[in-house]
């Protein structure tokens, strides 16, 4: 490939200006504020859209963080093409949840091991049953132990991305009854194109608001506040 090419219309780097590590967040202004606190050296790859995507060094290791939209689609265009045109090998995702569980409050952590869906995005696959989209075990197992390590209060399992924000007729009590934990929009889609393209990924979310209580929390506290799970993400690369 051509050193003065980008590989894609969607992001503007060349190709090696990507670090095989990637850790996005859905609102690129995260990403930005994870850059500006953790990089030394952070390097702006990407504009288009406004997707801001930066290149940096984390403890001498080179690594990027990038934001990937809200649903499905935008982060499985973005990290389709982090995959398959950019050469990279490792995508988390650090983003916030609505929580099912009771045992879960504002703040705490939920490390995605699977992602159900009320998406038809693995369609495309025309497989003969249903699949079932997990997280990369190692990293998995990883990000658990740095939530002991810390004493950070988190839960392994289940979430749900959905399609849809607002809902007409909304039921929850299905997933809660089935043991999902919280409810997000984009985990699926990210663990079928890791598992599609042969590389790894892990969702790591923090409860944001919950469906049973009513806590909430401001786009402000999401953006800035939630570092722990960052840390913990910066703990994997």
């Amino acid at each position: 490939m051509s050193e003065n090419k980008t590989p894609t219309p969607h992001i503007g780097a060349k190709y090696g200006e990507i670090a095989p590590i990637v850790i996005m967040a859905g609102d690129p202004l995260r990403a930005k504020f994870m850059a500006e606190k953790y990089l030394e050296n952070a390097v702006c790859f990407n504009e288009v859209r406004g997707m801001l995507g930066f290149t940096g060094t984390y403890k001498g290791k080179r690594i990027s963080m990038m934001g990937h939209g809200m649903g499905m689609p935008s982060i499985g265009l973005y990290t389709y093409e982090l995959y398959n045109f950019y050469g990279v090998k490792t995508i988390i995702r650090v983003g916030s949840a609505g929580a099912y569980s009771r045992e879960l409050h504002i703040g705490d952590i939920v490390l995605a091991e699977g992602a159900c869906t009320d998406s038809n995005y693995a369609d495309q696959y025309k497989l003969d049953g249903m699949f079932a989209p997990i997280g990369d075990f190692e990293l998995l197992r990883k990000a658990a132990e740095e939530c002991e390590n810390r004493g950070l209060n988190y839960m392994v399992g289940n979430v749900v991305s959905s399609d849809i924000f607002y809902r007409e007729n909304a039921n929850s009590k299905g997933w809660m009854n089935m043991g999902v934990l919280a409810v997000e929009m984009e985990v699926a889609a990210l663990y079928m194109n890791a598992a599609r393209s042969g590389n790894r990924a892990l969702g790591i979310l923090t409860i944001s608001d919950h469906l049973l209580t009513g806590e909430v929390t401001t786009s402000e506290q999401r953006r800035t506040t939630f570092t722990n799970m960052m840390e913990v993400a910066l703990s994997l690369v």
